[in-house]
């Protein structure tokens, strides 16, 4: 599925650069090829609970960029209706695993987001907070981005999904520090670093990021980014 957000993500990127060419044709040229791409992330079923968050996630967003154009709303909640009736409205193995999820116990819960009540993803919540929070898959790719990371990044919460964190920090920057630090995260560990900003706007700004192993059934599926800006700088944790 991610390679579906991938190739979606880098559609939006191309029709972004067409208009400030001003190159309408081939806006519109693109523009028409988002739509397979938006159908072929609709009719993948999915066989977890993760895949069924990231449809129902993608969906909400695009519902929410189109909610001026009346027949996309439309349209866009009818395919929501799908997606619902798909999994919770039949009997599928994929309807079974979201209602075990949602009747656990609280420990059991905890087990599959990784934290209470699973409100790590509440988009409602996470939108409100000043910090910006990501949640980065095991081959560091965007899953999730809140509104503060989104803007932070220029980039709308449905173009990131699928993107690869070295397009935004640069690919030697990647592999000498996030890379190792979002491993030792995946490999079970919390992990908390200070870091220069690499935006030519920020330059001197030192940022703190939290990275918290996310969870699915027992299984670390990704990491969860939560980042802000600090006023004071220990010199030990300060990343070269």
């Amino acid at each position: 599925m991610l390679a579906l957000f991938h190739a979606f993500s880098t559609k939006c990127n191309q029709i972004q650069r067409a208009i400030k060419l001003g190159d309408d044709e081939l806006v519109a040229s693109l523009d028409s090829e988002l739509e397979p791409l938006i159908a072929a992330i609709l009719a993948y079923r999915a066989t977890s609970l993760l895949e069924i968050y990231m449809q129902l996630q993608f969906l909400n967003n695009l519902i929410r960029e189109e909610s001026d154009d009346r027949s996309r709303v439309m349209r866009n909640s009818a395919s929501l209706s799908v997606l619902i009736d798909r999994y919770f409205g039949g009997a599928s193995e994929s309807a079974a695993d979201v209602l075990m999820a949602f009747s656990a116990d609280r420990n059991e819960r905890d087990d599959i987001f990784g934290f209470d009540e699973g409100s790590v993803l509440n988009d409602v919540i996470l939108n409100s907070l000043p910090d910006r929070v990501a949640v980065v898959t095991r081959d560091y790719r965007y899953l999730y981005s809140n509104a503060a990371n989104s803007e932070f990044l220029r980039s709308k919460s449905m173009e990131l999904v699928g993107r690869h964190i070295a397009e935004f920090v640069g690919a030697e920057y990647f592999e000498d520090n996030v890379k190792t630090k979002l491993d030792a995260c995946f490999g079970g560990e919390a992990v908390e670093c200070l870091y220069p900003s690499y935006r030519q706007a920020d330059v001197g700004k030192v940022l703190h990021c939290s990275m918290t192993p996310l969870r699915a059934k027992g299984t670390i599926i990704g990491a969860l980014m939560v980042m802000h800006e600090v006023s004071v700088v220990p010199v030990s944790m300060l990343v070269a």
